[in-house]
């Protein structure tokens, strides 16, 4: 049974099938899920989901993207968030240089004040980390809280080992499947088993042989199979590693 660390299954593209896709994880062999928050109101709906769903968690906070109009009355409410006895974690928090939905040193206030709210709760954080390897790293070794997961991994082998090093996780999605990923495909084969997680980041991001169409949390399978033929291991083994250590880094208890 695999479990799926990131996804959106919150997002409006799944809202004529939501309940039918959430309903069919099981059988395809998906045991948990978190569900991420990108913005306030997809951080409320996380933890709406996560109270109609037993094996749905949620994480609440605000990416990159969507920091221009944050406050610290919206800290406050993510803050009272995590008093769910679901919600593990503050994310999808972090630096995005290529969509630049808000300028950059707007970008580093809210990632820094969300690390130190995730400090401050003692949660895991989930980082989105685009085109912002250098300064993402800066502001984590800055904040001296390495208890976090760089989600949909993007970085080189080389930043492997400094992100492992700080004791932190990483979590592959979708683009590690695609045929030239040698780059994605380089740094899976870097991260030591008990530093791995596997994600979809539904509804974007669909793995090979589906890419381009509507990503969901069955098709962490494929996300898994790929990283077990690269480890050179059963893909019952990779689903077995990776959930426990999904489940370790969550504080998730089934």
């Amino acid at each position: 049974m695999l479990f799926d660390t990131h996804a959106h299954l919150d997002d409006a593209r799944f809202d004529e099938d939501r309940e039918s896709v959430i309903a069919g994880l099981k059988d395809a062999g998906v045991s948990l899920v978190v569900n991420i928050g990108a913005d306030m109101e997809s951080s409320a709906a996380s933890v709406a989901l996560s109270k109609k769903y037993d094996f749905i968690y949620a994480a609440v906070g605000v990416h990159p993207d969507e920091t221009g109009a944050l406050t610290e009355a919206d800290m406050e409410t993510l803050a009272a968030y995590t008093k769910e006895d679901k919600v593990v974690a503050i994310g999808e928090i972090g630096l995005d240089y290529h969509n630049m939905g808000a300028e950059k040193e707007v970008q580093k206030t809210w990632f820094r004040r969300q690390l130190l709210l995730a400090k401050e709760l003692s949660l895991p954080y989930i980082v989105h980390d685009r085109d912002a390897h250098a300064d993402v790293l800066e502001i984590i070794k800055e904040s001296g809280y390495y208890n976090g997961v760089m989600h949909c991994y993007s970085g080189s082998a080389e930043m492997v080992r400094e992100v492992v090093g700080l004791g932190m996780m990483i979590s592959f999605a979708g683009p590690v499947t695609f045929k030239n990923a040698a780059k994605t495909k380089d740094a899976a084969l870097a991260v030591p088993l008990d530093h791995l997680m596997v994600e979809t980041d539904c509804p974007y991001l669909s793995p090979e042989p589906h890419r381009g169409k509507r990503n969901d949390s069955s098709r962490v399978r494929f996300v898994a199979e790929e990283i077990a033929r690269i480890k050179g291991i059963s893909l019952e083994e990779l689903a077995k590693i990776t959930k426990e250590n999904g489940k370790r880094f969550f504080r998730i208890s089934e």
